[in-house]
């Protein structure tokens, strides 16, 4: 279970505590609607105790849509990383001999 603690100074932080699951992000989604636009959010994740790969893409999601992440676990962060890299790779097609025209 995700608890979701909102505070606003300037900026609205969304204090996240627990496990983070596919339910967690459809909550999480309808807060951002509700926010005003043009409003700069953080999530703040220092106490987030599990994250699935659901809510490690939403973060990155997140992350690449302006909204700060702090306080993000090692964990996560290079999950994150993780990610990205791999999608930064291009696709490399291994032809084996059969594949080759003959002369």
């Amino acid at each position: 279970m995700l608890k979701i603690r909102r505070t606003a100074n300037g900026e609205v932080v969304f204090t996240l505590s627990g496990r983070m699951d596919s339910e967690s992000i459809a909550e999480l989604e309808k807060l951002f609607r509700s926010e005003a636009n043009g409003c700069h959010m953080v999530l703040n994740l220092q106490d987030i105790t599990l994250a699935n790969q659901d809510a490690v893409n939403f973060l990155e999601r997140c992350e690449a849509g302006s909204i700060t992440l702090k306080n993000c676990p090692a964990y996560i962060r290079e999950w994150i990383m993780s990610q990205k890299s791999k999608l930064a790779k291009p696709v490399r097609v291994r032809r084996n001999n059969s594949d080759k025209t003959k002369d």
